[in-house]
């Protein structure tokens, strides 16, 4: 079950964050995140452009609605018919790897058509481990070794620059220096290649208010303005003439709707543990809810229940040991047939 007024909620404050702090700035509701076509057209009516990351959601972005030249193509696998598909509906397209480029070289040069392109660049930004698996490496020269191939090719035409450096991100200042580094990117290509790029995209990564197993204190997770002071105050500054500023992108997904989703459970049985420890056995698992791999969910009964509380492992059905949804959570007694509600599910990935 889902909020469609907590999505709204969640989607407007965030873009009240960032717009308040700069002038130019575009949302790209993450279809890797939630790709039901109601929550997606949700988002769009809220303005929201579309992020995608295989043929399958491509697809659905445009059977939304929305318009090729706002869906946003990332990913390292784009097949050869999906890229044809992207020029034609005039998408950008963000190119993850050499491979990629060279094909897309090829591609553009078949149909006479130039790509709308941007590189993904991957970077130090402090946080460890760096996410160096997509895109092309900044502090190596690799990022710019793609730039000046996309402008050399004359195939393409360069219009960003992109970074997404991590998920559940509790760094502020991490994107600071993803943001200073995708700004130098940005002028270094005005400067050296006269090509000016039209936006720098910082991704996704903001953290939700779920917590994570056994890592967060209360009150630790930076809030969505926090992080849009941090990004737009290192643009604002880093030297660009008013007119240039280049457009903002954000890629945001799970931190606009964590808290939107609810799944109701029905208890199926409950027993002790050869350890002693008090077990419940629920009618969903880490099939349905493999959030539970790293997220500590809040459980809460759904109806009354007696007072005596007791740590409880909270399993799923699944015939496998790893099949927990709560390692040890405090609960009343529950009996075969009750309910719960798991709070904050609302990713299904």
């Amino acid at each position: 079950m889902l909020s469609e007024q907590k999505i709204r909620q969640n989607y407007r404050d965030a873009v009240r964050a960032f717009k308040t702090r700069y002038p130019k700035v575009q949302f790209a509701w993450s279809y890797k995140t939630h790709y039901n076509n109601a929550i997606c057209r949700i988002f769009h009516q809220e303005g929201s452009w579309a992020e995608v990351v295989s043929g399958f959601e491509y697809k659905k972005a445009l059977g939304n609605g929305v318009a090729g030249s706002n869906i946003i193509f990332n990913g390292p696998e784009k097949h050869h018919d999906e890229l044809r598909l992207a020029i034609e509906n005039n998408s950008i397209i963000h190119i993850d790897h050499f491979e990629e480029l060279y094909s897309l070289i090829e591609l553009c040069g078949e149909m006479n058509k130039k790509a709308r392109v941007a590189v993904r660049v991957n970077m130090d930004t402090g946080v460890y481990p760096i996410w160096d698996r997509f895109g092309f490496n900044y502090e190596n020269e690799q990022a710019w070794t793609a730039i000046t191939k996309i402008v050399a090719s004359g195939k393409m035409q360069l219009v960003g620059v992109h970074a997404h450096i991590g998920t559940y991100m509790l760094s502020t200042n991490a994107y600071k220096i993803a943001a200073t580094k995708l700004c130098a990117l940005a002028m270094r290509c005005k400067n050296e290649l006269q090509t000016p790029v039209k936006y720098v995209d910082l991704g996704g990564g903001f953290p939700s208010a779920n917590p994570l197993k056994g890592a967060l204190m209360a009150g630790s997770v930076p809030s969505v303005d926090e992080f849009a002071e941090a990004i737009t105050s290192t643009i604002l500054n880093f030297g660009f003439k008013t007119d240039e500023l280049p457009l903002l992108i954000l890629e945001t997904g799970r931190a606009l709707i964590d808290d939107a989703g609810y799944l109701l459970g029905t208890v199926l049985a409950n027993k002790r543990l050869s350890d002693g420890r008090k077990a419940t056995i629920m009618d969903f698992g880490v099939n349905i809810m493999f959030t539970s791999f790293w997220y500590d969910h809040k459980i809460s009964p759904a109806q009354e229940t007696s007072h005596f509380d007791e740590e409880t492992v909270m399993f799923g059905p699944l015939c496998m040991n790893i099949d927990v949804i709560r390692e040890s959570v405090t609960m009343p007694l529950l009996n075969r047939g009750d309910h719960v509600v798991v709070h904050k599910v609302g990713p299904t990935t």
